[in-house]
């Protein structure tokens, strides 16, 4: 079983220990969304780390989005809800890129294959994606990469 899955499942039992319900609950979800992933496909297989994380960043996204459409229907309360759960995730997410780091990660994938124009997105995606993974958002990404090939 992957580390990162065992403290999920530590920090549940503190959790559920504390009556913390925010972090109960967040985690449980969590854990459901990895237990789903671990069985999807043909086989059941255990998660790395590295899929987990894959796997936390999505629910990340999710609460993210739903915050905001919340937000936008102007039900605050539940925006409220959708982005604490959303902090509970990040603190199991490695660090986020800031703009510096991102836009010197990108010139070097563009150096490193060559790329001219924006008709050449796909060879610089191909090289970043590795570098950036779990640490920036694919959209946030290919913002960048955009602007630095459209010039």
């Amino acid at each position: 079983m992957s580390a990162l899955k065992d403290k999920l499942k530590a920090d549940l039992t503190t959790a559920m220990k504390a009556r913390d319900e925010l972090r109960t609950r967040t985690l449980r979800m969590a854990l459901a969304a990895v237990s789903t992933e671990e069985v999807a496909g043909k086989e059941a297989r255990q998660l790395s780390d590295d899929e987990v994380v894959k796997v936390l960043t999505k629910e990340a996204k999710k609460r993210r989005e739903a915050a905001e459409a919340f937000a936008g229907a102007g039900r605050a309360e539940q925006a409220r809800a959708e982005q604490d759960e959303q902090a509970v995730l990040e603190e199991y997410l490695p660090a986020q890129l800031s703009d510096e780091e991102l836009d010197r990660l990108v010139q070097e994938a563009i150096a490193e294959s060559g790329a001219e124009g924006p008709k050449a997105m796909g060879q610089v995606m191909k090289v970043l994606n590795p570098k950036v993974a779990g640490r920036a958002e694919g959209g946030r990404v290919a913002q960048a990469v955009r602007a630095h090939l459209a010039g």
